[in-house]
């Protein structure tokens, strides 16, 4: 690994342990306020592609990294190296929670869990659907650089907004690292079914959006849709 890999490789570590400290832990301790929860996760992320975007883009979560890598925008090698240090991260940031949380706060540890009306269908549709929109924003915002230096802001805006509306169904997540982190670790273990509807729903929202981002909605200027045609 260079030295370029490592200080990116940490930096998604930092970054995703950040966000799944801050988003988890704000869920645990806010009682169900979906505001609070939009909050927590939606600057914490403005704050993370802020300050590590120039290092290792900031994707933070394996979603994001898997519909780049579809569109060409990461190597393997890197995403491998990315995609390991995303789940330590979220599993960390379980840790930590698990020593700060005490017990009369929380035993879920903020966990991302479908409301008791919502199907494995509906999850799975949800979750996806938020995955999409937020890879959507990555690319056209930072890839593509349509919104300059507040490309942060809106990234960030996207998940807050993504929270808001998955908070209530299926707890938001839109990011594999968010779900397995607080899961790993929770006195009140999540069903294992569950978590692998959250990964899978999720990455093939950010494998949609890289492939329709990459060509369909690639600018005219970089000449890339014509190349994929």
């Amino acid at each position: 690994m260079t030295q370029k890999e490592t200080r990116a490789t940490v930096a998604e570590l930092i970054g995703t342990f950040m966000l799944v400290l801050i988003g988890a832990g704000a869920v645990a301790l806010s009682a169900g306020n979906v505001v609070a929860a939009g909050l927590a996760h939606g600057l914490a992320l403005v704050i993370i592609v802020a300050t590590y975007g120039h290092i290792s883009g900031a994707h933070v979560n394996p979603a994001v990294t898997l519909g780049l890598l579809v569109g060409g925008k990461v190597e393997l090698r890197t995403a491998g190296f990315y995609w390991a240090a995303q789940l330590v991260g979220g599993i960390l940031a379980g840790i930590v929670l698990r020593i700060i949380l005490p017990e009369i706060y929380t035993t879920t540890m903020g966990q991302t869990v479908p409301a008791a009306n919502v199907t494995p269908g509906m999850l799975l549709v949800v979750e996806a659907m938020l995955a999409f929109f937020l890879v959507s924003t990555v690319y056209q915002t930072a890839i593509y650089g349509k919104s300059g230096s507040l490309a942060p802001l809106y990234i960030g805006f996207t998940l807050g907004v993504c929270v808001l509306l998955g908070g209530p169904l299926t707890g938001g997540s839109a990011n594999p690292a968010r779900t397995i982190g607080p899961a790993f670790l929770a006195t009140e273990s999540q069903d294992l079914q569950e978590v692998v509807f959250y990964i899978i729903a999720t990455l093939i929202g950010g494998l949609i959006a890289g492939f329709v981002h990459s060509d369909f909605f690639a600018p005219e200027e970089t000449g890339e849709r014509k190349k994929r045609r």
